[in-house]
């Protein structure tokens, strides 16, 4: 039970910790202290519906419908294309001295359909969630939910930690300078990942 919980908790970390565009938006909200925890509860209990439904045995499911995870293939990088522009566009002209929250997204309404659309459209979170952890719990036999429960522990651990924790850098990121290269890292981070979903 514990061996199977502690294995969850770090082959879920060891997924979930990576530059991608769920974590650089987390992280941006973060940074301008805005819609924190509604951002951060999105995507963890986004990923605890996955990996339930990757140990249930849903991964065999999507391994054998290819089309399905094409589709969001296709989806989710015409979104990161969008996304990219924007940052990119926001690292060129800069942040004015009055935005100190970097101009992230404010309205609860679209932090919330970012956070879904970042989430879902993302074929990387059903490979890694639902294939994966879903492979990976199942070689702990009847441990496999207590393998769950460590892996979803990872995931409510990082993310507050990366929501929460960015308030730590707010001092760096009161020169618009700062802000620029961040939106410039992660449209190259966002363009990356969509170019990489569109060749396959």
């Amino acid at each position: 039970m514990l061996v199977a919980s502690v294995s969850g908790l770090l082959a879920g970390l060891s997924l979930i910790v990576a530059i991608g565009a769920q974590n650089a938006f987390v992280l941006r909200q973060g940074l301008a202290r805005r819609h924190v925890g509604p951002v951060v509860a999105i995507c963890a209990f986004s990923d605890a519906v996955l990996i339930s439904a990757g140990v249930a045995g849903l991964g065999a499911l999507v391994t054998a419908a290819p089309a399905v995870l094409t589709a969001v293939r296709w989806f989710g990088a015409a979104f990161l294309l969008g996304y990219a522009v924007v940052a990119g566009r926001r690292a060129v002209r800069g942040v004015a001295m009055e935005r100190p929250d970097g101009g992230a997204v404010s309205g609860l309404a679209p932090v919330l359909l970012t956070t879904l659309a970042l989430t879902w459209l993302n074929p990387h979170v059903y490979l890694d969630t639902v294939v994966l952890l879903g492979s990976m719990a199942a070689t702990h036999g009847a441990d496999r939910w207590w393998f769950a429960a460590g892996a979803m522990l990872g995931s409510v651990v990082w993310f507050t930690a990366l929501g929460v924790g960015a308030r730590l850098l707010v001092p760096v990121f009161r020169r618009p300078r700062a802000w620029q290269v961040l939106d410039g890292l992660i449209a190259l981070v966002m363009l990356a990942l969509a170019v990489q979903l569109l060749v396959g």
